[in-house]
């Protein structure tokens, strides 16, 4: 197999199917569809801190040139999308104290390398490559992918490489590649409990419930009760194939609006908005709330077959408990109806988890060309990953979940509980409050 790697500087020229084409896991955000409307709204590009590159890989047949790939004489078999940054804002993986850092020492921090979906701190693939290729083949590609993203890096004169929310095999991959490993977290719902038995998962909201203690019950009850009752009727999952102008307007108001109350302009773009409709037309998922027949409310979420992804909530006025409504008990039913196993509802915020989420890790891994910074870096994660598995320890001791006498979790009524399968386990393996929550 001979491969061939190159980088193009949008994705206007590689062909929407064979980017699809490659293993993208349970995340939309590195599909053709997000990826190219951020890049025609301009939230990402000249100006926004956020320059994309796109590193390919491909078998080529005989001697086939530039030309001769062009015309389709090559199959994409790997491609990383990498961005040039001059900032680090919109990334959830801090860095903010290691630039401080760098610049106190005298030595340049930016340019740097940031390998993730821009604005979106979900987790996802980073390597993305063909599926079914051999054990050979495939760590050929993600060789070559490796040594694209390091030569783009020092072509681009980045003075650092960041890998943000691959998933956990990735993270070890990259460890070994040289990039530090450095873990986080954040609060997931899973659509399981309990001994996996025969059932896909909860039954309904309720059954969801009853495996939550007494006191957790009572006030998330209480809680939808006071949002609904406000509103008109429950919350509305609407695909992105049926909105209308003016729903795209208002989603687009709320995200802004909600941008400005912490004191940004936002990294999305009006257009981007507006393309997905057209480009992901069932991914996208628009959860409108109405109060005297009026937009009043909302947040953009993102589905696949093996997840769904909260999003950009934001209103028009204040109604007690109305965030909570929206953003995740709207999300928790819709993955029940629709046998989702992994919701992830955004960074960052405890509240989440005494509304049934709960705290799972989340990879990065960096490459610092100044070897000082590096070994300074190097410490610091040490001591970071040491304070993390204590703080998880504490919060997995307020789960809102049962416990037997030995605080163990209890199985759901009736021995209930999910299987979510090969996929699911991946997902929830691979796997901010306000703008993102």
């Amino acid at each position: 197999m001979r491969l061939s790697t190159r980088t193009v500087l949008d994705l206007a020229g590689v062909d929407p199917a064979a980017w699809d084409g490659l293993d993208h896991g349970p995340s939309p955000f590195t599909g053709h569809g997000f990826l190219r409307a951020l890049e025609r709204s301009g939230s990402v590009g000249e100006g926004t801190g956020w320059e994309p590159c796109y590193v390919l890989v491909e078998r080529v047949e005989g001697d086939a040139d530039d030309e001769a790939r062009a015309a389709g004489a090559a199959r994409l078999l790997g491609a990383v999308a990498c961005y040039r940054k001059t900032h680090s804002y919109g990334e959830y993986i801090f860095d903010f104290g290691w630039a401080r850092a760098s610049r106190q020492a005298g030595v340049p921090y930016y340019p740097k390398l940031v390998i993730a979906a821009p604005v979106t701190p979900a987790t996802g693939r980073r390597l993305l490559v063909a599926p079914g290729l051999g054990v050979a083949d495939r760590t050929a590609v993600i060789e070559a992918l490796l040594e694209g993203v390091r030569a783009v890096a020092d072509e681009l004169s980045c003075h650092s490489v960041h890998w943000l929310f691959c998933g956990a095999q990735e993270h070890g991959v990259l460890a070994e590649a040289g990039y530090c490993p450095r873990a986080s977290f954040q609060f997931h719902w899973h659509n399981r409990t309990g001994p996996a038995v025969e059932t896909a998962g909860y039954a309904d909201f309720d059954e969801f419930l009853a495996g939550l203690s007494s006191r957790k019950r009572k006030q998330i009850r209480k809680e939808r009760r006071r949002a609904l009752e406000a509103i008109d009727g429950p919350v509305e999952l609407r695909p992105a194939s049926e909105w209308t102008r003016d729903d795209v307007l208002r989603l687009e108001a709320f995200y802004r609006r909600t941008c400005l109350m912490h004191g940004n302009e936002g990294y999305l773009t009006q257009e981007f908005f507006e393309l997905m409709p057209s480009m992901m037309s069932q991914q996208a998922l628009f959860a409108r709330v109405e109060q005297g027949g009026r937009l009043v409310a909302g947040a953009l979420f993102f589905q696949t077959e093996h997840a769904l992804y909260g999003r950009y909530w934001g209103c028009a006025r204040e109604i007690p408990f109305l965030h909570f409504e929206v953003a995740y008990y709207a999300g928790i039913e819709h993955c029940i109806r629709h046998g989702l196993p992994l919701f992830e509802a955004g960074a960052q915020g405890e509240h989440k988890l005494l509304r049934g989420f709960l705290p799972a890790k989340t990879y990065s891994n960096h490459w610092l060309r100044h070897p000082g910074l590096r070994h300074g870096v190097e410490r610091y994660l040490r001591a970071e990953a040491m304070e993390l598995g204590g703080y998880m320890e504490q919060l997995a001791r307020f789960s809102p979940y049962r416990k037997d006498d030995e605080g163990k979790p209890l199985p759901l009524p009736q021995g209930r509980a999910c299987e979510v399968g090969e996929a699911g386990e991946r997902a929830a393996a691979e796997g901010e409050d306000g703008l993102e929550g």
